[in-house]
């Protein structure tokens, strides 16, 4: 049975979940802990599961009302296969099942790998990619209009020129998604999409960061193309980047003939953003038309930034920060941790970082391909840490506090590495360079007050 029962009365929400943002409704938190209790009753499913899969759950409710006493439905899915199988009864079908031993698709795989000779590598790729666009071209996805479109085209119709001529293909594995499948699966039987949330089930993939029962948005990469696609029909909540944010105040700390160091709040920008543009940046440029900010921080990350009132001290500042003549310090409040031991002391780490194509704005872990990023780190308490970045890549503190290989343990409020809080718990509390004019020694200071604490230790 794929339609599964939820024997409670609570309010369905007035719009369809925001994929890409959200806090899961208590209706896909109920069917959640159904799901959780299934795979852990089911050792087959569990010792696949235990190494790391995302699930899904999707609230539905028949054209028909089925009993009186289950007012809404539940389906649930996995991503890609689940112990090498995609018939699983309790979760929902794939959009396209590739798997079948008798398919076109697995019997032209088998002819590929069968070509091993090297005279035969370019007809062996060529083979390749016809086989991958007639894969896609099987996944015919409905919208809640009763639409039919398949992936390529999809793809097609969703980026600019300049992107489909870069990729002209969605990435291997899109369609196979937890997102896709629950949507293909309720139009198929005329169920009406309520209300959806996907969690991570497992270990963390070691590129990635993943926690065991956390929900997550879906993918970008991969997802946001078709479910754009899919969701055209439906009343669906706003995207939050579309809303706005608070225009917050910005403090100055300082401030003379070429520069400014100011106090940036969690939840400003830095800079311009793709769509919103009240930013550190835009307040100064009303006062001082040259200025520019001199580095960045990340939205949710609070404390010192300079800002240059010119280009020439711009540039001169430039020079600092690629010289690593620029230092900084943050302090971060991490996430309690009960299974891990007490963390003390200092160290330094070293973990490549890279852009995820497929889930931006997210960063991975990545020994090959990845650029050097370096922090080390000094615990002022079990729960507080002084972070100094030698480096500056992007989300470096965050990945590099929450990964398994690093301190182990999220910044609290990192919705993208551990869990969503009041806010991030990240601020940059110092910062050391040469004033771009008089060549004199620059240090600020700017204390982190932590709920009715001070966090503060002028090294």
């Amino acid at each position: 049975m794929r339609m599964h029962p939820l024997h409670i009365d609570i309010p369905k929400p007035e719009r369809f979940t925001y994929p890409f943002y959200y806090e899961p409704h208590p209706l896909c938190q109920l069917a959640a802990k159904e799901v959780q209790g299934y795979i852990d009753s089911h050792a087959d499913i569990k010792e696949d599961a235990d190494r790391g899969k995302m699930f899904g759950v999707l609230i539905v409710t028949p054209s028909t009302p089925l009993s009186p006493s289950a007012p809404c439905y539940f389906l649930a899915a996995y991503s890609g296969l689940l112990a090498g199988r995609n018939d699983w009864d309790y979760f929902v079908p794939p959009v396209f099942d590739a798997q079948q031993p008798d398919g076109h698709f697995k019997q032209e795989e088998h002819a590929i790998s069968a070509m091993t000779d090297e005279e035969q590598k370019e007809a062996r790729k060529q083979r390749s990619q016809e086989l991958q666009l007639w894969l896609f071209h099987q996944y015919q996805l409905l919208n809640a209009q009763g639409e039919t479109k398949d992936l390529v085209d999809i793809w097609q119709d969703y980026h600019k020129e300049k992107v489909r001529r870069k990729f002209p293909l969605p990435p291997g594995g899109t369609g196979d998604c937890c997102a896709p499948k629950l949507l293909q699966y309720a139009y198929q039987q005329g169920l009406k999409p309520i209300c959806m949330a996907e969690f991570w089930w497992g270990a963390s993939p070691r590129q990635e960061i993943r926690h065991h029962l956390q929900y997550y948005p879906a993918c970008r990469g991969k997802c946001k193309p078709i479910l754009t696609w899919m969701l055209q029909g439906l009343e669906v909540d706003p995207d939050p980047e579309t809303l706005g944010f608070p225009h917050l105040a910005i403090e100055t700390v300082y401030e003379d003939e070429a520069l400014l160091v100011v106090n940036k709040p969690s939840g400003l920008l830095s800079t311009p953003g793709r769509i919103e543009q009240y930013s550190v940046e835009r307040v100064m440029q009303q006062r001082y038309p040259e200025s520019h900010v001199a580095h960045r921080l990340d939205m949710w990350t609070s404390g010192l930034l300079i800002v240059a009132k010119n280009l020439t001290v711009y540039h001169s500042l430039q020079q600092q920060f690629l010289k690593h003549q620029v230092r900084k310090r943050y302090i971060a409040v991490l996430e309690a941790s009960p299974k891990q031991g007490r963390l003390e002391g200092s160290g330094t780490i070293s973990l490549p970082l890279r852009p995820d194509p497929v889930n931006r704005p997210c960063q991975v872990v990545d020994y090959e391909h990845g650029k050097c990023a370096v922090t080390d780190y000094e615990f002022l308490s079990e729960d507080i840490v002084a972070l100094y970045p030698q480096t500056g890549r992007t989300h470096q503190l965050r990945i590099h506090c929450a990964h398994p290989e690093g301190l182990g343990r999220p910044i609290k409020g990192d919705e993208l590495y551990g869990t969503k809080s009041d806010r991030l718990y990240l601020h940059a509390e110092q910062i050391w360079f040469h004033h771009p004019v008089s060549g004199e020694p620059m240090h600020f200071v700017l204390p982190f007050q932590y709920g009715n604490t001070t966090l503060f230790n002028n090294k």
